[in-house]
């Protein structure tokens, strides 16, 4: 509408200039005189505009005419293309100007010019993977995603354009919330050129989202064959996608899923999530040696608490006593470590060995204590008598300590209570690291639900404790 109001003004304008000029030369003076054959003409300084036009005019015709006729002589002359060629030479650099135009009018952010010129240019040139291309953007930056979508249609039935109309139209499904048209379009973006590096972490996301394991693999092997990915970082995400697919199957296919998880563990070795799988695995074959000895060679590379509750399942029924004897199999190593004296505190305590319990936690309330172990130590000195304030001197600290280390995502820092493929919170692949997160996620203000409770789900002890550590609050 204002494009046409535009237009009208401009025409009322050029009008008005061009009658101020004619009566301007109509009231001067002066003009041309021209001598033609002893016939002399004079001319006013209006017929000598007009005529200086008309000579303009009948130069320019005559050299169309002339190459009229030139093409005309070319064809009476045998060349039977000579006519079509300079039709089509015209319509060429009109389509030609018309497809610059659309371009300028694109970059320059005007998506209703950018559509005028390349449906001009669609009606004089024969180039489609150009105009469709160009009327796709402009109906994206016009916000029209229907007409849009329909220019990227025909774009997917040319071989040229074929992949740059699958890869728009998808873009639209995924805007759409349709996940499932859209993976199967990122599947056939694929085929057709494998090296795209947006296209495979589009196909890897959605077949990750639904839990195509063996297919977001072998897209990952194509990002490592094409240089996309660095091969340590293929070999981690592989390992994930492997967890992934066993824990699925880890039920309907527990053959499978014991292999998946075993090749995940050989691989890397460093992966918890992967050692806590294989173990499992093998302690449902019936494998505990096996199971042990993946366990505590994961915690001599890093101790971790998922370690420790997974080498506590190997013997659920083990009295407290004797899970201290069978724990020192992961305790030897790291045995500083704030993990390793953390668990040891908490079988102590489950053993009602409180003086070793003290023991395992001394060197361990530094400056650099979670609030982990000042809940535990409150819980030691509870079980040991000590005076109520001497109990709440300890949670806290606990309560103004940082948290320990917890799974968080690194692209939106949320914290997961377990291991994931992907983090709940924005879906991304691979992001989860054990680390202390930013901000404290405590949910009470007692600081109890730190304390670890990762080797002795069925103590009564520790959950008198934890009572305890309550009464002491109030």
């Amino acid at each position: 509408m204002l494009w046409s109001l535009v237009k009208i003004l401009l025409f009322v304008v050029s009008v008005g200039v061009l009658a101020y000029g004619a009566g301007y030369l109509s009231e001067s003076e002066g003009g041309l005189q021209l001598t033609v054959s002893g016939t002399e003409f004079s001319l006013d300084p209006l017929q000598s505009a007009i005529a200086i036009t008309l000579l303009i005019f009948a130069t320019w015709l005559f050299l169309k005419v002339l190459s009229l006729l030139m093409m005309v002589w070319r064809f009476m002359s045998g060349d039977e293309t000579a006519l079509s060629r300079f039709a089509a030479r015209n319509r060429e650099q009109k389509g030609t100007d018309a497809l610059a135009e659309s371009i300028i009018a694109l970059v320059s952010g005007e998506g209703r010019l950018a559509m005028t010129k390349a449906v001009r240019a669609s009606k004089l040139l024969d180039k489609p993977e150009l105009t469709d291309l160009l009327m796709a953007q402009a109906s994206e930056l016009m916000g029209d995603t229907t007409a849009a979508q329909t220019s990227y249609k025909r774009l997917i039935s040319m071989d040229k354009t074929r992949f740059v109309g699958i890869r728009g139209v998808m873009k639209y499904k995924l805007s759409d919330g349709d996940d499932e048209t859209a993976l199967q379009l990122a599947e056939k973006a694929f085929q057709i050129n494998p090296k795209h590096q947006k296209n495979q972490d589009v196909l890897l996301k959605l077949q990750i989202q639904a839990r195509d394991w063996a297919g977001a693999r072998r897209t990952l092997n194509a990002q490592l064959k094409y240089g996309t990915l660095t091969r340590d970082v293929h070999t981690r995400r592989d390992c994930i996608l492997a967890i992934s697919e066993a824990q699925d199957k880890f039920e309907s296919n527990p053959r499978s899923a014991q292999t998946l998880a075993i090749e995940a563990n050989r691989k890397s070795p460093g992966l918890i999530p992967a050692a806590v799988l294989a173990a499992r695995a093998s302690a449902a074959k019936g494998k505990i040696k096996q199971a042990t000895r993946v366990l505590r060679k994961a915690w001599e590379a890093q101790p971790h608490p998922d370690l420790a509750a997974a080498f506590a399942d190997l013997a659920p029924e083990e009295t407290p006593a004797d899970r201290v004897r069978r724990f020192s199999i992961l305790t030897q190593f790291h045995f500083r470590h704030i993990e390793t004296c953390l668990v040891a505190a908490e079988l102590n305590l489950a053993a009602e060995d409180v003086s070793a319990a003290r023991k395992a936690l001394e060197g361990a309330t530094d400056d650099k204590a979670d609030a982990r172990v000042f809940t535990m130590m409150a819980a030691i000195e509870h079980e040991d008598g000590a005076a109520d304030s001497r109990v709440k001197e300890w949670l806290t600290k606990a309560i103004a300590a940082p948290p320990g280390p917890q799974w968080v995502c690194s692209n939106c820092d949320s914290v997961q209570k377990t291991w994931a493929a992907c983090c709940e919170s924005c879906e991304s692949f691979d992001t989860l690291s054990w680390i202390v997160p930013h901000a404290s996620k405590i949910s009470t203000s007692t600081g109890v639900e730190m304390l670890p409770l990762t080797v002795g789900k069925d103590a009564v002890e520790q959950r008198v404790v934890r009572k305890s550590i309550d009464d002491a609050i109030e």
